[in-house]
């Protein structure tokens, strides 16, 4: 059983182990693709806003021609251009009039056309500048409009003679980095965004998967947990139930064997011609049959109330005639000296005679029982503000703090050392526990090892 046990709690381990790392690198594959798309993103953006920008140069180059014509002519200083821009210019000119059949290898031509005519504009503009602080503003509004607004520093680069910028080391805790996007009317001027991590733009992409990878993780280890929790208390359960078993045979051999013999002593050994011998072993046999009797009634009362929910039959009850009942009953029948010390007040509660009488039983038969030679039992009962108190207190043997959480479990019963030290099942305290719940009401314990128990009970 253990070793199977063992096997168990290693492979939900394992389990729990895989789910966690499968969760973890999804996680982090999610991460890297959602990081991955905000660069993409930015870079859209700040290729959008450089458009833009050259957009806004060129139109300043074209001058409207008549009152009816929306533009007319371009302002290019054909003077100002060297040979090689003069013939560069030719060359655009020849291409944009010969246009290719098919309509998408037209479309190309005119975007290169167009390009290449737009960075020759550019490059002939009168004062060629940059506004780093509006293309930053313009980049920021876009990068919003986009929903992917974060804080990011705004730079130039210098441009190698093959029109790529030059490789530079990314600014302290700004990690992701835009390609550098070159400046066609500032020939060896690039810009650059670099951006702190995006937590809010991940946050916003990934808040649901990370709701819900959290939420499902949660759930798989409170199962596992549940599950481990549910076998190991089934352990303990069958091992409580294996020592109940012990006892029980126990118990019930003891009565068996004192009948038997007694019975034996009258058939063979002369008893029936001795009456007052005869009269002993009949109320010997007598005595032994009734504790049988009522062993027999415990264990099946306990296994009714197993199947069905215990019945209550409220009433008018004064727990103060029900204490002073017992208390003369207990010191009739206890095997050791007993003392009672008793305070309870005359009030009416309003529950069940019958198990209410039985819990208080139970509370002080099981004072007596975890006792020693003789044994001092203080019994307090005073109303409160919404309910009322019972207090059973023992200078008994006491009950050691690993044992605590489970004195109320049913089959339990607190180690002395010896197998059957104490006489008894488990199944007291498991009853009372049932009636003060089936109430309305709460139980607490307070037990130091060696210096007796104290068990409350409210009752509303």
């Amino acid at each position: 059983m253990k070793n199977r046990l063992r096997i168990i709690f290693w492979l939900i381990s394992l389990c729990m182990l895989g789910i966690n790392g499968f969760q973890a690198y999804w996680l982090y594959s999610t991460y890297q693709l959602n990081t991955a798309q905000f660069a993409r993103t930015a870079h859209e953006a700040l290729l959008a806003v450089v458009q833009q920008e050259q957009l806004a140069a060129v139109q300043t180059l074209l001058q409207p021609a008549t009152a009816g014509s929306r533009y007319g002519r371009v302002a290019l200083p054909i003077r100002q251009l060297d040979a090689a821009d003069r013939t560069q210019l030719q060359q655009l000119w020849q291409a944009g009039s010969q246009r290719p059949t098919g309509a998408l290898a037209a479309r190309r031509q005119d975007d290169s056309v167009a390009q290449a005519f737009l960075q020759l504009l550019l490059r002939h503009a009168a004062t060629p500048t940059l506004n780093l602080s509006q293309l930053a503003e313009a980049y920021q509004a876009e990068l919003r409009q986009r929903q992917a607004e974060t804080a990011f520093l705004f730079d130039t680069l210098a441009t190698a003679t093959n029109r790529r910028a030059q490789q530079v080391a990314a600014p302290a805790g700004y990690p992701v980095q835009t390609p550098a996007v070159a400046l066609p009317h500032l020939p060896g001027v690039a810009v650059r965004a670099s951006f702190r991590p995006p937590v809010p733009y991940l946050l916003r992409q990934m808040g649901g998967l990370l709701a819900g990878s959290v939420g499902l993780l949660v759930l798989t280890t409170a199962c596992f947990g549940l599950m481990l929790s549910t076998i190991l208390r089934q352990k303990k359960l069958s091992e409580i139930r294996e020592d109940f078993i012990n006892n029980m045979t126990h118990e019930l051999k003891t009565p068996i064997a004192t009948v038997a013999a007694a019975v034996e002593a009258l058939q063979h050994f002369g008893a029936m011609q001795h009456p007052q011998r005869a009269e002993v072993y009949l109320a010997i046999s007598q005595q032994e049959l009734a504790r049988l009797s009522g062993l027999v009634e415990h264990v099946l009362h306990m296994a009714v109330a197993e199947r069905e929910p215990l019945q209550l039959t409220p009433e008018t009850v004064r727990p103060a005639e029900l204490v002073a009942e017992l208390v003369q009953q207990h010191q009739l029948t206890s095997p050791k000296p007993v003392q009672f010390e008793v305070d309870v007040a005359a009030t009416a509660v309003h529950c069940d005679r019958l198990h209410l009488r039985n819990v208080i039983s139970n509370l002080i038969d099981n004072a007596i029982k975890y006792s020693r030679e003789q044994v001092t039992i203080r019994i307090q009962g005073q109303p409160e503000s919404s309910g009322w108190r019972l207090t059973v207190a023992d200078d008994g043997l006491g009950i050691a703090a690993d044992y605590q959480p489970a004195v109320f479990d049913r089959f339990f019963r607190v180690p002395t050392g010896n197998l059957h030290p104490v006489k008894g099942f488990g199944l007291g305290l498991y009853y009372v526990r049932q009636v003060v719940e089936r109430h309305g009401g709460h139980l607490h314990l307070r037990s130091e090892q060696g210096r007796g128990s104290a068990f409350s009970v409210w009752l509303p």
